[in-house]
């Protein structure tokens, strides 16, 4: 018997219980389905992760106070050590700096009120973190300077506070009681590392630094400083560069800084292994019930086999092999498989293009990513899910004896 003859008898055996081959196919729609959809939505979530990171800005560097656990009473990052990073003498591979102060405030306008966060920081922050504009102009060294009471708002600030996105510049919007006049609407960059990036408030730094978030102690403090490298291959450099300014400044002992300074890449390397491995959870969750349909494709071939019993007798007495008989229901499982693998990637990105709408809607969106290897992987998977699953009723239909299978009822 060749294979192509195997494939038709295949096809007449399954259509005579459609019903039954079916409800079969089905468990293996879901579990390639499931597979499918979870694999895809986790790359998605992946790239969007990644992606905001990203673009927050290029060849970035992020120096924060705290290191060693040593270090009992860690400095913190003062305006002197950013002036002191944009030195080119000491740092040549930094090409620009941007120290931040940050906090939460009350916005209140129009009779509405929310909290968000509001972030201090000096003109070369926005360029560093590739900020736009709805409307509007981001503000200046003048304005810092002169502790202009002007800010920058997020798209989701306006919506809050205004119902709209445009036709908001010149209006004033009161942050812990004080007025401040908006100059202009941020465009939206979605989430980030560290929280959205819509929902924030950017004024200078001097004016948020001495007249909103007015804190004791070092009135210079700050609470993070951007650092931008001159180029990529110039991070590593620029590294080591600004920690070699910190630790002289700091006089922290030999090896146990009390400041951390992260790059793009590290924040990367981070959310990918951390959405590696929740894809990979993710997916292995979703193969059990591809499992449970291999289970279900044995349950139902071994009920074929009992069926069929007299017609496996009658096969062999005419000459079938027992390679022939193992072929037969080798192929009928591996069809039951394979078409519910087909059916079961259409699923699956069906249900990964609901996921991505109903988070688009939330205000959170993600493109889920079904690749070609996520694919074939599903199909492979179920399809020797098929093999695996029937080779213990094919192998005993095949081991059945001629004289014994021809008595049976």
């Amino acid at each position: 018997m060749n294979i192509t003859q195997s494939i038709f008898e295949a096809f007449e055996s399954l259509n005579a219980n459609k019903l039954r081959s079916g409800l079969t196919i089905l468990g293996i729609v879901i579990g390639v389905g499931a597979v499918i959809a979870m694999l895809g939505i986790g790359r998605g979530a992946q790239d969007t992760i990644t992606g905001s990171i990203s673009g927050i800005g290029t060849n970035l560097l992020f120096v924060i106070p705290g290191g060693s656990d040593e270090i009992r009473n860690p400095r913190p990052l003062t305006l002197s050590d950013a002036r002191a990073m944009a030195d080119p003498l000491a740092a040549p591979s930094v090409a620009a700096v941007a120290p931040v102060v940050q906090g939460n405030v009350e916005a209140v306008a129009g009779g509405e009120k929310m909290q968000t966060p509001l972030t201090g920081a000096t003109p070369e922050y926005l360029t560093m973190s590739n900020y736009d504009l709805i409307e509007g102009n981001f503000f200046n060294q003048y304005d810092n300077a002169g502790h202009s009471s002007v800010i920058l708002i997020g798209p989701e600030v306006a919506d809050n506070l205004f119902g709209r996105r445009d036709g908001i510049v010149g209006e004033m919007i009161r942050i812990n009681g004080q007025p401040f006049r908006v100059i202009g609407v941020l465009a939206s960059k979605g989430g980030g590392m560290f929280g959205s990036q819509d929902n924030v408030i950017i004024m200078p730094l001097e004016t948020a630094r001495l007249r909103v978030l007015r804190r004791g102690g070092d009135p210079n403090r700050v609470n993070m400083i951007y650092v931008q490298a001159a180029d990529a291959d110039s991070v590593g450099q620029a590294t080591e560069e600004i920690a070699q300014i910190l630790r002289t400044r700091h006089r922290t002992p030999v090896g146990l800084d009390d400041f951390t300074i992260f790059s793009q890449q590290d924040f990367i390397a981070l959310a990918q292994t951390v959405t590696g491995v929740l894809t990979i959870f993710l997916g292995g969750i979703a193969g059990i019930s591809l499992l449970v349909g291999g289970i279900g494709i044995m349950n139902i071939m071994l009920v074929s086999v009992t069926e069929r019993t007299r017609e496996i007798g009658l096969r062999k007495a005419l000459g079938a092999r027992k390679r022939d008989i193992l072929t037969q229901f080798l192929t009928e499982s591996s069809l039951l498989s394979l078409i519910g693998g087909i059916v079961g990637i259409g699923f699956g990105w069906f249900i990964a293009f609901i996921v991505g709408r109903i988070a688009a809607n939330s205000g959170t969106p993600f493109n889920p990513s079904i690749g070609l290897d996520s694919i074939l992987l599903a199909t492979l998977f179920s399809a020797s899910v098929g093999l695996f699953f029937g080779i213990y009723p094919a192998s005993r239909a095949a081991k059945l004896q001629p004289v014994e299978a021809l008595r049976s009822e």
